[in-house]
């Protein structure tokens, strides 16, 4: 059972969110705080195995709370939870301790995917944000674009199999949109993962945010 610290500095928002979460198979609410001070506070009582952040959260800045609270806790993950898609802004809370990163506007599947992704160890990053990152670089820019596809050692076509992935498609339907068969977008799948040493997408597009080969 995924023992969750739920945060939220809107009253009527949290508890929506402890409705909706607390229905979800495998999660348990454990405590809630609505500011910076209750968050510190319930760390103790609620014991929690992962920590849905508010990054907006009142009292102490919890961007400089964040590290702080990795380093006291470091067996707690954390999935935050901000309303700005921003690449830096989204890096720079990654850089500091977060282990994923959703959007208060995502809907709650997504949420629960989020928390059982990070509970169980990996990184995550919510598709909206995903997919504009990729979109961005992938369109908007074909000059990064070529740079990501250079300093990732990734292959025009390993690119374009990668922004589908972050559409969610699954590999038969990357397989019917790229004319291709299933076993050669599962073979660029696994060339992706093993040239850039990564599990997953979410970890993936973090790594081309971090070499700034994304647009602002």
């Amino acid at each position: 059972m995924i023992r969750l610290l739920l945060t939220d500095g809107h009253s009527p928002a949290r508890e929506a969110l402890r409705t909706g979460l607390g229905a979800a198979a495998g999660l348990e609410v454990a405590g809630e705080a609505g500011t910076g001070d209750e968050l510190l506070a319930q760390l103790i009582r609620a014991i929690p195995t992962i920590i849905l952040l508010d990054l907006m959260l009142s009292g102490p800045d919890i961007f400089a709370l964040l590290p702080a609270l990795r380093a006291q806790y470091p067996q707690v993950r954390v999935l935050a939870r901000g309303e700005l898609a921003n690449a830096h802004y989204v890096t720079r809370a990654f850089d500091l301790g977060a282990h994923g990163y959703l959007l208060k506007s995502d809907r709650l599947p997504e949420l629960v995917h989020g928390l059982k992704s990070v509970a169980a160890g990996r990184p995550f990053l919510c598709s909206a944000i995903g997919v504009a990152l990729l979109s961005r670089l992938y369109v908007a820019s074909p000059a990064a674009a070529g740079a990501a596809r250079t300093a990732l050692s990734l292959s025009k076509r390993e690119m374009e199999v990668l922004g589908l992935v972050a559409e969610g498609l699954t590999n038969a339907e990357i397989a019917l949109k790229l004319f291709t068969s299933k076993r050669t977008i599962e073979t660029h799948r696994q060339n992706i993962m093993d040239k850039t040493q990564t599990r997953n997408t979410a970890a993936l597009i973090m790594l081309a945010v971090r070499q700034g080969l994304l647009p602002e």
